[in-house]
């Protein structure tokens, strides 16, 4: 079982929080520290799925999204895996 860094949010991202791609206008405080180096954090959103944070990453043949992983390696999350989000 992997083991999930925690971010707690200071309150819920609302829409004045997120831009209309969906991506985060301001990462909560100590998410780039704890982000391992060659992420892109311009480019952060919050699944629901999972309450963990994605980056889009642009690749030489596609582009997708990439679990926020810490420099060893494991996923950032808003909530702990396995909670339900709040309905």
């Amino acid at each position: 079982m992997a083991l999930a860094t925690l971010i707690p949010l200071a309150g819920c991202v609302g829409t004045g929080g997120v831009t209309e791609e969906g991506y985060l206008t301001e990462l909560p405080e100590g998410l780039a520290d704890s982000a391992a180096p060659g992420q892109n954090l311009t480019t952060i959103r919050i699944l629901p799925e999972d309450g963990c944070y994605w980056y889009e990453h642009v690749g030489p043949v596609e582009t997708t999204i990439l679990p926020l992983r810490t420099r060893d390696n494991r996923p950032i999350c808003s909530r702990a895996q396995g909670e339900e989000a709040a309905a």
